[in-house]
């Protein structure tokens, strides 16, 4: 009976022979399957009748020490060739003639889907790469009679087996005969090689020839694995659910075929490569068609894009097929509009977290996928009497979360949500974990965590192969490590880890008393705020003085929180929450400056915050989360505060919008006699003008101001200034050089030229013109926030200065002589349109300097309108013929005409 099969043709290989010992297998059978129908369709072997080729290699079987290693008979790789190009993956047709008692069957194969094409043996005998069986010929038997003459012929024509050459070849197989693989693999350079795939073991482990060296190597797919066929201990063999498919999908197409091949690594004696055929690439059609799954170990080395191997997943995953039918997505319970977003980042929690602010205005915590911050191996020896901290005491614990916090701080980023990691309870030695959001975050197309891996500020966790909840860019991840570690970046530094000694000083009185002259003395210092406990509470890192201390907002009144008290939990004032979230949102790890005026008792400093120009005092007074205290009237934020606040109040906003103004009672004023107040206090007269005014500094400042100077002149000649380098305005607190050769607060008061700068020297109150290049720039430590100017201008009381130039020089030279450069005791008496005016006495005498210069006649005396100043001006006398009386009493005539106005 004439049995025909369509189907692909399979020639069975060397490396089968290798693997089969005690079964001959000649290259002169070929094996064919039909088409597949729900499964790898079954294999016959088919024997070509009545000729004989050589037999192929077959290596000494493990285990049984009476074997060797047999060699290819001559001429018999090569009628192996012949009957592989023109057969593999060709349709056949084919008859059996004889099936033996063991089941081998021999036929006659023809090439084409009948009996008229090529007869494969005939071609086999014309070719010289076979002999014809001519023990028993049948003379009636058409096919021998025929495959005797084709013999003969080639006989003739010395083809093949009948040529004078030998005909053999050397296969040798690298794991035997290389010394050292991985040098072969490395000396390669990923190039892609010549090679006939041999043998197909699973869907992703194949045995290949590399041509033209004729090496057998076997090799692995680079980045994937399939099912496997598992042989257990006792011998038996199970199989992983699709093996046999994805093995059938592999050999479908690669078996005994022209490839070329990448051969990428060698780890541990396993070569990794990858197959290129021109039809494809069989490591993604596995992946797309759902026979494989990526692994991490070796996608690193996958020459061909390891996001391409990802895409090729990931579609079989979407599409349910095959090894992933029964696989659920991390985030398939969640909507699209909770897997992608764009938030606001309000803190960064640690090195690997942080909390967004949804369009919505929620609140969420975001992990960063597959990373791990910087940790403490092993267990942590913590010194008893110190706290332990983990963003200062953990190697680059600190670094990265800066890292973090200066680029996201603030910014909108892009969420791609990973996966959910579920709540876990605490184990032996783990701790418990609350559900976590895990996703990929990136600002302005750059991946945070491949950036913070990058530097070496993180490193990425190793998953289960089974494990999907994993980064999506996982990768780029592992890719980024590598090269941190590469240039030993950050974790993967042979270098010392950087040492943060951050000093505490929130509540320890002692502390911050000695820190407190330093940071009133400069100014306004830059600082970054760690937490916030309320709208005016907060916890601040100094980095210029390495601590940390607790603030409080100057001026202001904030709602409290609820807290813990003695005597119970303290109800948190209405609004107080509403403060504390402005606050966060506005200055929470933010780079900001502050000025520290003061101290409380318990340790916390007091003072103004500023963040991109605004004063965040004034913008809670502002929002209606915050009341103006009375300490802010001394300062220069009175006004704004203020003016603010009584906006709010008017609009009645938040915290205003219970207020009722009180009812103006009507108030009978009884007028009282005022007495004139006296309450002298020293100060040391610096410069006398020539208008009469004068300026004088506060003794109670004196040693303030000497001990500034000394500071002052000591860091310039530490640091001296560059000559000319300062450019002065109008208005500007600079650094001048007096005769005496000192250096000197001023305030530039006009600019003419580079060469006449007109400067007030602001502690002292003389004036001078002076040339650019004695001038400096004022460092900031230095400057009228540090200590105000100590020149304060005055005028003298009940005193008519006289018009008359020649008289006022008498008495501004007599005024120098008295009291210029000495103490003296001063009163405040009345306003004056540009300074206060006073009285003033000797240290040492308490005579009065105006009275006297009455008494000799230098002035006139300005009577007051005030009934308790009538008094003091009593003392005037119009004789004595001194000085200006000295021509008699001229009150009478016009005093303007003398110089003096009535």
């Amino acid at each position: 009976m004439t049995v025909c099969l369509h189907g692909n043709v399979q020639q069975d290989i060397a490396f089968q022979a290798l693997q089969a010992p005690g079964t001959s297998f000649k290259s002169c059978a070929i094996i064919v399957r039909g088409q597949p129908r729900g499964g790898p369709p079954p294999e016959r072997q088919i024997n070509l009748s009545n000729i004989r080729a050589g037999a192929m290699a077959r290596r000494a079987a493990q285990g049984q020490p009476d074997t060797k290693d047999t060699p290819d008979e001559p001429w018999a790789f090569q009628a192996r060739e012949f009957l592989r190009k023109k057969l593999i993956g060709k349709e056949v047709c084919f008859t059996v003639e004889i099936k033996t008692a063991l089941g081998r069957e021999y036929g006659i194969v023809y090439l084409g889907r009948d009996t008229t094409g090529e007869n494969i043996a005939d071609s086999l005998v014309n070719e010289g790469l076979a002999t014809v069986r001519r023990e028993g010929i049948r003379g009636n038997n058409p096919d021998q009679a025929r495959l005797c003459d084709l013999e003969d012929q080639s006989k003739a024509s010395k083809k093949g087996l009948w040529s004078e050459g030998g005909g053999t070849h050397t296969i040798r197989d690298v794991k035997y005969t290389i010394e050292n693989p991985r040098n072969y693999i490395d000396s390669l350079h990923q190039k892609p090689i010549n090679a006939i795939i041999e043998h197909v073991r699973d869907g992703s482990v194949v045995r290949a020839l590399l041509l033209p060296d004729h090496y057998l190597v076997t090799v692995m797919l680079s980045g994937v694995k399939c099912p496997t066929f598992k042989r257990e201990a006792d011998g038996t063999e199970s199989t992983e659910a699709f093996a046999a498919e994805a093995k059938f999908f592999t050999e479908s197409r690669l078996l005994q075929r022209d490839v070329q091949i990448i051969l990428e690594s060698c780890p541990n004696q396993i070569i990794l490569g990858s197959i290129l055929h021109p039809n494809g690439n069989i490591t993604e059609l596995l992946l797309k068609e759902g026979f494989a799954r990526c692994v991490d170990w070796s996608m690193a080395v996958y020459t061909q894009g390891a996001e391409k191997l990802r895409a090729g997943e990931r579609s079989a995953k979407e599409r349910k097929v095959r090894i992933w039918k029964d696989y659920v997505a991390p985030t398939a319970n969640l909507d699209l509009k909770d897997r992608q977003f764009v938030a606001k980042v309000m803190q960064v929690v640690n090195a690997d977290a942080m909390v967004v602010k949804l369009n919505s205005g929620e609140l969420k915590t975001i992990h960063l996928s597959s990373i791990r911050p910087p940790r403490i191996e092993g267990e942590v020896q913590l010194n008893l009497y110190k706290r332990f901290r983990p963003l200062y005491d953990i190697p680059y614990m600190f670094e990265a979360r800066e890292f973090l916090r200066k680029k996201l701080i603030g910014k909108k980023v892009n969420v791609t949500v990973d996966y959910i990691r579920a709540a876990t309870g605490p184990g032996e030695s783990t701790p418990a974990f609350s559900e976590r959001t895990c996703a990929t975050v990136t600002i302005g197309g750059i991946n945070i965590a491949e950036a913070l891996i990058s530097k070496g500020l993180a490193t990425i966790i190793r998953y289960r192969q089974d494990d999907d909840q994993r980064s999506s860019h996982y990768d780029e991840l592992l890719a980024a490590e590598a090269r941190a570690i590469k240039n030993g970046k950050g974790l993967h530094s042979k270098k010392e880890v950087p040492i943060h000694r951050v000093a505490d000083i929130s509540g320890e009185t002692q502390k911050a008393k000695q820190f407190l002259p330093f940071l009133q003395r400069a100014g306004r210092s830059e600082a970054v705020v760690e937490y916030v406990f309320s709208g005016s509470r907060l916890k601040l890192y100094m980095p210029k003085e390495t601590c940390l201390i607790t603030f409080l907002l100057a001026g202001i009144e904030c709602p409290r929180s609820s807290r813990n008290m003695p005597g119970g939990v303290q109800v948190a004032e209405p609004f107080s929450d509403e403060a504390m979230l402005f606050t966060k949102e506005l200055v929470l790890q933010r780079e900001v400056e502050v000025e520290v005026e003061s101290m409380d008792k318990a340790g916390n400093f007091i003072g103004w915050l500023h963040i991109e120009g605004g004063n965040l005092s004034v913008a809670l007074v502002e929002n209606a989360l915050s009341k103006v205290h009375f300490t802010a009237e001394r300062s220069a934020y009175y006004k704004t505060l203020t003016s603010a606040e009584d906006a709010c109040r008017e609009r009645k906003e938040k915290i205003w919008a219970n207020y009722e103004e009180k009812p103006v009672e009507e108030v009978v004023y009884v007028t009282e006699e005022k007495e004139r107040a006296a309450n002298y206090r020293a100060v040391y007269v610096t410069e006398i003008c020539d208008t009469l005014h004068f300026y004088s500094q506060d003794v109670e400042t004196g040693a303030q101001l000497e001990n500034l100077m000394e500071t002052m002149r000591a860091e310039i000649a530490a640091q001296p200034p560059v000559e000319g380098s300062y450019a002065p305005r109008r208005g500007d607190i600079c650094l001048a050089t007096f005769a005496d050769g000192e250096w000197y607060r001023a305030r530039v008061e006009k600019v003419e030229s580079p060469s006449r700068v007109h400067v007030f020297y602001i502690d002292y109150g003389n004036r001078e013109v002076v040339s650019s290049t004695r001038l400096a720039a004022m460092p900031p430590a230095f400057g009228t926030r540090t200590l105000p100017a100590q020149a304060t201008e005055h005028a003298f009381a009940y005193i008519q200065v006289p018009q008359d130039e020649d008289v006022r020089a008498d008495v501004v030279d007599c005024i120098v002589r008295d009291i210029q450069n000495t103490q003296c005791l001063m009163n405040v008496e009345y306003s004056g349109a540009t300074c206060p005016h006073v009285t003033i006495q000797f240290g040492d005498t308490k005579d009065d300097v105006g009275l006297n210069l009455v008494k000799e006649g230098l002035v006139m005396v300005d009577v007051r309108k005030e009934k308790h100043l009538q008094k003091i001006v009593s003392e005037e006398t119009g004789g004595g013929g001194l000085n200006i009386w000295r021509y008699g009493d001229f009150r009478a005539d016009d005093a303007v005409e003398f110089g003096y106005r009535r």
